[in-house]
């Protein structure tokens, strides 16, 4: 999405004409705020890393430029972001800093990706009201294809005043449009926070939670099933950007179908979770035809959109609603591709739903794209990210901070490590082959057991990822021990998420280590370590991931341990 462009204020007629006009699409008022300031109040923007205020958005950005050199303009230009992105920025900004990283680093989306930063987290934050003053960009710019300064505010021409004047109230539109939105979607978030803590009340003296009603149970029972956040997630641009720009799943998807267009030519196929539409404009190019393209987010219409911009809206048709809910107007389909792994694989449950669709509707011998993945965890020696994010609150400026280490071990990490911190090579715990495996596998405990291959001073911890495989046929079978950045002669398309290979947005899961107030244990090169993995989904919310692990080291070091992923 397009910046907005600088409201300016002009003194030829036509401005002058358009004033009331222009007014009446900056006037926000409507039932429910009558409790805004009037309108001497000055406002109090708050600096992004500190608490020092400023009565206008634009002296704060040149504070935090001059004395922390983050220069948001600059930012917000090179990462493309949208109104939606802004706000996150700003909110993921403000979580670091309050969590104690002064100067947080900036690098890409995927930093606040989030729609939790979708919700201020500083309370009447003045700065997301008026985020309009940074999108705006800025007058007297600097033209680098001609190196000639461009003067926003000078137009010379009763023509290009018009223009110019019904640009800027289409600007003035969206803005509003988009601030609306913004704080209806803040608003609701408050709501169901307050739902939430209205659910159950809490003995003030206890602090214990008391007996609910039945209706109070009925509507808390209701919650846990309702999914909506899931689906209402996926209908921002910055997921699918994200996803889109990951080249390795990407071409992954894409080689597999081009490459062996005789799987889909003329084929009826199934898009699961449909996204965009890219995996069916792949499937419609390759000679599909029928795709059947199912989302229950709100991007089916930007995907039935992008299908009727490339010519291919008589081959595929795009469905709005969960598939389990929506009706096909075919008894069967012959593919099934879907894009569903999450975060260690099994985070956010798709994959129930794809399983669900191939009883329902894969032909006898159809194809289900990708077939296979395996699971590999790895054991973690990492001394520096320890000192780093763990033991660094021991002393902070001399200061003991310990008290931020509550639940630190507790969340599964999502980040892209280096070869170098895995102290063995990894092992496949669980296959899963897609054309027969059934819901109830993925609740599973599975066993295994590796070798270090080093010397470590620590186990520091556990990292998962997995190997994804596209074959050609239903009845293939990986072979054991395949790993996907080593082609051992499938003959197929695969790709790995793990350290070994290149950065996809999935990265690996670390789960690390709490040693609580024991010493760790030093372990040599050749120690077995043998253990077993458990996934299962989250009491509460089937979407989320709860792994727990327990590992012995011949007796030299055990432990047992559960991580969360929320």
């Amino acid at each position: 999405m397009a910046s907005a462009k600088p409201v300016t204020h002009h003194d030829s007629p036509a401005s002058i004409s358009s004033h009331s006009e222009t007014s009446d699409l900056l006037n926000l008022d409507e039932e429910g705020w009558e409790d805004a300031e009037p309108e001497e109040y000055t406002e109090r923007i708050v600096c992004l890393f500190s608490d020092e205020i400023f009565s206008d958005v634009k002296s704060m950005i040149r504070h935090c430029k001059d004395n922390f050199d983050f220069d948001f303009n600059i930012i917000q230009k090179e990462l493309a972001l949208d109104f939606y992105g802004a706000v996150k920025l700003v909110n993921y900004i403000r979580a670091e800093v309050k969590a104690g990283n002064a100067i947080p680093t900036v690098l890409s989306k995927q930093s606040f990706e989030d729609d939790k930063y979708l919700q201020p987290v500083l309370e009447d934050d003045a700065l997301l009201f008026n985020l309009d003053e940074i999108l705006g960009g800025h007058a007297n710019q600097v033209d680098e294809g001609t190196g000639q300064r461009e003067n926003h505010t000078n137009i010379s021409t009763d023509d290009g005043t018009i223009e110019r004047v019904n640009e800027l109230k289409e600007e003035l539109q969206r803005l509003q449009a988009q601030f609306l939105d913004y704080r209806q979607a803040v608003k609701n978030t408050l709501d169901q926070s307050l739902d939430i803590k209205d659910a159950a009340p809490v003995d003030p003296v206890s602090q214990e939670t008391t007996s609910m009603t039945e209706q109070q149970k009925g509507d808390k029972a209701e919650k846990k099933e309702d999914d909506s956040h899931y689906f209402v997630s996926y209908s921002y641009n910055d997921i699918h950007e994200t996803m889109l720009k990951d080249t390795i799943r990407t071409d992954a998807y894409r080689d597999f179908i081009y490459d062996n267009k005789n799987l889909f030519k003329d084929k009826v196929i199934l898009d699961v979770g449909c996204g965009t539409g890219i995996l069916s404009m792949f499937c419609a190019k390759a000679g599909a035809r029928k795709v059947l393209a199912v989302d229950n987010s709100d991007i089916i219409d930007k995907a039935r959109e992008n299908v009727f911009a490339n010519g291919l809206g008589d081959t595929i048709t795009c469905l709005r609603g969960k598939i389990e809910e929506v009706s096909l107007p075919v008894q069967q389909v012959d593919v099934i591709v879907s894009e569903w792994m999450g975060y260690c694989l099994l985070y956010e449950a798709m994959l129930d739903s794809v399983l669900w669709a191939r009883d329902r509707y894969l032909a006898p011998h159809g194809l289900m794209v990708p077939s296979h993945i395996n699971l590999h965890i790895a054991p973690l020696t990492d001394s520096d990210y320890i000192t780093d994010h763990i033991s660094f609150w021991n002393s902070v400026y001399g200061f003991k901070m310990t008290s931020m280490q509550a639940n630190i071990y507790d969340d599964v990490l999502i980040r892209h490590l280096s070869p170098k911190t895995l102290a063995s090579a990894s092992t496949a715990f669980n296959e899963l082959p897609l054309q027969s495996i059934t819901t109830n596998d993925l609740t599973f405990v599975k066993r295994f057991s590796i070798k270090l291959d080093q010397d470590i001073e620590s186990l520091d911890g556990w990292v998962i990822w997995f190997d994804t495989f596209f074959l050609t046929c239903h009845q293939s079978t990986v072979s054991e021990g395949a790993r996907a950045e080593i082609n051992r002669g499938w003959k197929g398309v695969a790709f790995t998420t793990g350290p070994a290979g290149p950065e996809t947005h999935w990265r690996q899961g670390v789960l690390l280590i709490d040693h609580g107030k024991k010493e760790p244990v030093a372990l040599s090169k050749g120690q077995v370590i043998d253990g077993q993995i458990g996934y299962k989904k989250h009491e509460g919310n089937a979407r989320e991931l709860d792994i727990e692990i327990d590992w012995n080291a011949q007796g030299v070091e055990n432990g047992r341990q559960r991580w969360f992923m929320r």
